[in-house]
């Protein structure tokens, strides 16, 4: 755990300059728009350890899936998030010597993310090596206001010497992504230009054809006065730039304000890309960075206003929960149904893909809450417009009958994920999808969604668990077997409990969506029976016969419910035992030795009786947490929310602060010495709900919120707010009360501690 950051309520902080922290903070201080983003590189020349990153919604690369021996049903390819082009490059030398704060001595740097108004800002005193003493100070943002523009303001003073300054401003596609095989460049040459003033870039991916136009224009600002200096104008392979020189006097400013604008042929026709491109820096030009800066602070205290999470008396809590906010809004704003939520957003390109079952379990609760129901709306729809390559993806592995399997990891609706005991076997991710749509319809009750998108999805998920299951003789109920669950610590297990569990629920969900349906609008239903080859009566009593005949893997003595058939088998040790040095296991232990611990990497049994918390008994959960939470060693960022939503509701107040913490301050403290590959986006979701589910004890039941707070001794209060079905809601919790207040919408009747409340 690195705790190096500064704690505040509104920003990111840090004070000091540790090139050895530098890839974790890159990650931290990212800032994106939903449609593009970047790590926090400096804009200056950095030779020192560096992750340079920059990246584009919805563009990948299809890289060819390395396996030794390739089996039936194995992805075709690992899509790879791309490091796109860079348009941030001012390089700067100084009669000839580089600014390069790897060679420099840096005094008084500070970096602060500031997350009320989505700016980046950079200040530091660099003294060069042949004693040249510089100051910056560095402000960058990418508009919330206008997804396809950024802008930065580079202030420079010369505090002990005059020189002559030569500044390259580039556009630079020659980029490589940092999991490439044998450094492979992803990105092939269209066009380049360069003219007095401003330069682009288009360049196409391989394979895909996706193409991104990258372009710049800058304005200069010399001892306050508008400055051309003398310009050279630039191009090689992927790359195109001005090299600007003016001369800097002694203790006077140079200004440079550069405006970068990232077009991607997904929203753009390829031929016009350039031309587009050209019309949108000069009027980001024109505009000028205070305006555009203005647009983009209004929208965030917009979203602000709708979705933040105000603590007192715990910065480090209030910090926590506010980045983890600022990082899901600017990762995705919901305006466009073609895109998801990936699991580094836009900082960093781990894991590949952008979209995991982490949507549908952790992500879709934030924005039912947070945002107009047609952001979640846009969630689901994305499924369903896959649904034709779930399909595929089901056939390819011997399906038949119209069963879907909705893969791992995706880009397109294809499976891409090359780790056969996640692709083949973590098949309870296909469920998530059935249980996204009964959590958007319990919260919004469009119960329309299942007539319009809904019901032929679940149809297809339903045909895949009545055929993945098995008739076992021997215990005379239906089995599941060779599976993994969420606890990826166990692979290629019988009767996962939570797999087990999550398929005969989805069955039974699937019946009453068809019976909605049917009464819902007679002639949709027919048309889907139809088109779908639906055997109702056949299929409908298959799936019953399932659900009531599934085995469910039980410890009676202890009264817990089995993670799998074989979890006694294993010797029972709790973290507490473990040695410091042997944490995290996944980098100090082989996979041989993990696989035969009883250690759960998240939450497994737990995950389920969380989804589905209202099936069991105080005491049956609490049995269950007590078994299980001691031997799980949380080493997946989606483990500790669960956690703390079931620790709160057993009254275990300190253990779900622990928790909280945990998830909160999970990339900020770097508490799995992973951040600097980007940040955990996806599990962010989960610290919301840590909070809102978690200490508020936000439910809804029957069309009714539900609430049962309480107040972590180390806090003075919290307060958070809630659109639900057309009211917004704020809840205030202090020591001695709990307040409610309706900012907007008609009065609304909910239930607080198990009583009616009328607010409004």
């Amino acid at each position: 755990m690195k705790q190096y950051l500064k704690p505040d309520a509104w920003q990111i902080i840090e004070e000091g300059f540790d090139p050895h922290l530098n890839r974790i903070s890159e990650s931290v201080f990212s800032i994106g728009n939903g449609r593009m983003g970047q790590r926090a590189n400096f804009e200056e020349t950095y030779s020192g350890d560096t992750h340079q990153g920059s990246y584009v919604a919805g563009v990948y690369y299809p890289d060819k899936t390395r396996v030794g021996w390739w089996k039936n049903g194995y992805p075709e390819y690992f899509a790879k998030v791309l490091n796109a082009p860079s348009w941030i490059g001012i390089k700067i030398a100084l009669d000839g010597e580089s600014l390069d704060l790897a060679h420099c001595k840096v005094e008084d740097f500070r970096r602060v993310l500031d997350m009320k108004q989505g700016l980046l800002s950079r200040t530091f005193t660099a003294t060069l090596p042949s004693g040249r003493k510089v100051k910056v100070d560095a402000r960058r943002f990418v508009s919330m206001a206008n997804g396809e523009v950024g802008a930065i303001r580079y202030h420079l003073v010369p505090l002990n010497f005059s020189a002559k300054a030569r500044l390259t401003l580039s556009v630079d596609a020659d980029v490589v992504n940092k999991d490439s095989n044998y450094d492979e460049k992803f990105w092939e040459e269209v066009y380049k230009e360069s003219q007095m003033g401003w330069a682009m870039v288009t360049a196409a991916t391989k394979k895909t054809n996706f193409h991104v136009c990258t372009g710049i224009e800058y304005q200069l600002i010399l001892d306050g006065k508008t400055t051309r200096g003398k310009v050279y104008t630039n191009l090689r392979e992927k790359y195109a730039d001005n090299e600007v020189e003016v001369e800097l006097k002694e203790g006077k400013d140079l200004i440079v304000f550069k405006y970068g604008v990232v077009l991607s042929s997904e929203n753009h026709p390829k031929e016009y890309l350039a031309n587009l491109c050209r019309a949108k820096l000069e009027e980001a030009t024109a505009t000028g960075f205070d305006k555009l800066l203005e647009a983009h602070v209004k929208w965030w205290a917009h979203k602000w206003e709708e979705a933040d999470i105000s603590i007192e008396g715990d910065i480090a809590a209030q910090q926590g929960i506010r980045f983890n906010i600022f990082q899901l809004m600017q990762t995705y704003t919901g305006e466009d149904e073609r895109l998801n939520i990936g699991p580094k957003g836009f900082t960093g390109e781990k894991y590949g893909g952008s979209t995991y079952w982490d949507t549908e379990a952790y992500c879709l609760p934030f924005y039912l809450a947070t945002s107009d129901p047609g952001v979640a709306r846009n969630l689901l729809v994305y499924r369903y417009k896959h649904l034709p390559r779930a399909i595929e993806n089901a056939k390819k592995l011997g399906y038949t009958s119209g069963a879907a399997f909705y893969p791992f990891v995706t880009m397109n609706g294809e499976e891409c994920h090359n780790e056969w005991e996640i692709t083949f076997e973590e098949i309870h991710r296909t469920s998530a999808m059935a249980y996204a749509m009964r959590d958007y319809i319990d919260y919004t009750g469009d119960w329309k969604y299942l007539t319009e998108f809904g019901l032929e999805v679940l149809i297809g998920i339903s045909r895949f668990w009545s055929q993945r299951v098995n008739w076992s003789a021997d215990k005379g109920k239906y089995v599941i077997l060779g599976v993994t669950g969420p606890n990826e610590y166990e692979n290629n297990v019988n009767n996962n409990w939570y797999t087990n569990y999550l398929g005969a629920w989805t069955l039974r969900f699937t019946q009453q969506a068809i019976d909605f349906v049917r009464k819902d609008n007679a002639g949709k239903y027919q048309e889907l029976v139809q088109r779908l080859q639906f055997r109702e009566q056949e299929e409908t009593t298959r799936w019953a016969d399932i659900v009531k005949n599934m085995y469910y893997p039980e410890d009676k003595t202890r009264g817990v419910y089995l993670q799998q058939d074989g979890f006694l088998d294993k010797e029972l040790i709790k973290v507490a035992d473990l040695r410091p040095e042997d944490r995290p296991l996944n980098q100090k232990w082989s996979w041989d030795r993990i696989l035969r611990s009883c250690f759960i990497k998240q939450a497994d049994v737990l995950q389920c009786i969380y989804l589905f918390e209202d099936d069991f008994s105080i005491d049956q959960i609490k049995r269950n947490f007590d078994f299980y939470e001691p031997m799980t060693v949380h080493e997946s960022s989606l483990s500790p929310c669960v956690h703390v939503i079931l620790a709160s509701k057993l009254g275990y107040t300190e253990k779900a602060y622990e928790f909280y913490l945990r998830t909160a301050r999970l990339d900020l403290d770097d508490y799995n010495n992973d951040t600097e590959d980007g940040c955990h986006i996806t599990s962010m979701a989960g610290t919301w709900m840590a909070v809102v589910k978690g200490f508020g004890g936000m439910r809804v039941r029957e069309g009714k919120l539900h609430f049962h707070p309480f107040i972590p001794p180390q806090w003075t209060s919290y307060s958070f707010r809630i659109e639900f079905r057309g009211r917004v809601i704020k809840v205030r919790v202090s020591k001695d009360k709990t307040d409610t207040i309706l900012e907007s919408g008609e009065p609304l009747d909910i239930v607080m501690n198990g009583k009616p409340v009328r607010v409004g």
